[in-house]
């Protein structure tokens, strides 16, 4: 998760944003309707992530309207879903995903699964959004500093 953050983002490590991937058993493990998933290789190597958690899009940064479309304890938001990009293409981080939402389906108090993404990172974009809707597309907001794009995916697929 650290080499995304650091190659795909060009962020490096922020504690704000991903205090999560310094602590995953405490994000994603210990709570009950939370979850971390790590797809490995045959030979052991990690070549994927995806999590899981119970707290909706926060405001700030996200606008008001859409924290409270998509409230915490309601909305399984997705988090951390990242494949190494030599193992990109081959389904990876679909399968985690269905399995991200399997899991948020048998939870039975989920009623939305919510996500955002960073359209610089290659083939984000397109691959959200063959899984899901777009709610919010903030390179088309004036108001909006970030360059994020927000998707619903139906629960229950």
């Amino acid at each position: 998760m650290l080499d995304t953050v650091y190659r795909d983002f060009r962020t490096g490590y922020v504690p704000r944003w991903h205090a999560d991937i310094v602590d995953p058993g405490g994000a994603y493990l210990v709570p009950e309707r939370h979850t971390l998933l790590v797809a490995v290789d045959g030979g052991g190597e990690v070549v994927g992530t995806g999590a899981l958690d119970a707290r909706g899009p926060g405001c700030p940064p996200h606008p008001r309207w859409l924290a409270e479309r998509y409230p915490s304890g309601e909305t399984a938001q997705l988090r951390r879903v990242y494949v190494r990009p030599g193992h990109r293409r081959r389904g990876i981080g679909r399968e985690l995903v269905e399995r991200l939402v399997e899991f948020a389906v048998a939870d039975g108090g989920y009623r939305a699964v919510y996500l955002h993404t960073d359209p610089a990172v290659p083939g984000a974009e397109e691959f959200w959004r063959s899984l899901g809707t777009v709610v919010q597309d903030e390179r088309t907001d004036a108001e909006r500093p970030q360059s994020l794009v927000h998707f619903e995916l139906p629960v229950g697929r």
